[in-house]
């Protein structure tokens, strides 16, 4: 694997991308200083320039190396980091001059966050620069946890993929931004859900959801209505009896475990059925299996995929975001 590093941080240094494992979804690679390199990750995802990417470091200390961290948030900043880091929290920050207006999409703010996966962290230590890196896919579509799913994506358009075996969050990153209150907790506004819940982030300030206003630009990356999405249409219902099957048309079931009291088993004779926690009902696991999953009835040849609600809580927070920006037309 050290031979696989040195070749990573070697094509990153050219300004070439590459795709390597996370703990949250495989990234696509490049060095964040260098906007050509990142006009790179642009164009082989097919991604929107006003769509910003995360940035990635090698160690807490390089946060200051791309962002402003302000005195009156600098306590919680420091408490944040010292909790989550290395993990999957990403902090939106003034950003430093030296982070290209690319990579932030023009906006005055940079989203950093210090992956726990030993190679990515690795090869951002060999680089010796901060990395920035987007979901390895395709723009839109399901994010890959395995190096198989990225070639399906990318095959062609990148010169290397390090496989790291399954990623062992499933999900990406949360992100969130911080503000300061006079004489009372920082408030926390979420961005994106992600593998650290509002419950856990509730100890060191207040949390609150980010409103999202049709048609404007995103300050984070995942806040388009539209993501994570199979070329398959996925269907989300209010309640199980308001599907109705039109004849002729071959329907998968992304059931949460497989129970018939969920509702959704019985509706139908399902040409596919999987499950993200079989029998379980186990948030974790389901949020590491939901990007497999979709994959999977994607490329099972059916008309429409129906997703299973799962409980809002915790990590189903993070799931329903993901399913209801697949769904949303």
């Amino acid at each position: 694997m050290k031979e696989a590093v040195r070749e990573a941080a070697a094509l990153l240094a050219r300004g070439e991308v590459v795709a390597l494992p996370t703990e949250t979804v495989y990234g696509l690679g490049a060095d964040a200083l260098n906007p050509e390199a990142a006009a790179k990750v642009f164009e082989a995802k097919e991604r929107p320039s006003f769509d910003p990417l995360i940035v990635h470091v090698a160690r807490k200390s390089d946060l200051h190396q791309v962002a402003e961290v302000d005195d009156s948030i600098r306590d919680v900043v420091e408490k944040l980091t010292s909790t989550f880091w290395p993990g999957p929290l990403t902090l939106v920050l003034p950003k430093k001059p030296e982070v290209p207006d690319l990579v932030t999409s023009g906006l005055p703010t940079v989203a950093v966050r210090l992956s726990a996966h030993p190679i990515f962290r690795a090869v951002c230590r060999e680089l010796g620069r901060p990395i920035a890196a987007p979901s390895a896919n395709r723009f839109g579509r399901i994010s890959p946890t395995s190096a198989s799913a990225v070639i399906k994506e990318l095959d062609g358009r990148i010169p290397l993929v390090i496989d790291g075996g399954a990623c062992s969050e499933g999900l990406e990153s949360t992100i969130i931004s911080i503000e300061s209150r006079e004489g009372k907790k920082p408030l926390f506004k979420l961005l994106r859900a992600g593998p650290v819940t509002k419950e856990d982030l509730q100890p060191f300030g207040r949390v609150e959801k980010a409103k999202e206003r049709p048609g404007e630009l995103p300050h984070a990356p995942g806040q388009l209505a539209s993501h994570y999405a199979p070329r398959t249409p996925l269907l989300m219902f209010d309640k199980p009896e308001d599907f109705i099957p039109e004849e002729g048309k071959r329907y998968g079931l992304l059931s949460y475990r497989e129970e018939e009291k969920d509702g959704y088993i019985g509706l139908h004779e399902w040409a596919v059925v999987e499950a993200l926690s079989p029998g379980n009902g186990k948030l974790a696991e389901a949020a590491l299996r939901l990007f497999f999953v979709m994959r999977q009835l994607d490329e099972a040849g059916l008309d429409a995929i129906v997703a299973e609600p799962v409980s809002e809580t915790g990590l189903g927070v993070a799931i329903m975001d993901r399913l209801r920006r697949a769904a949303a037309k």
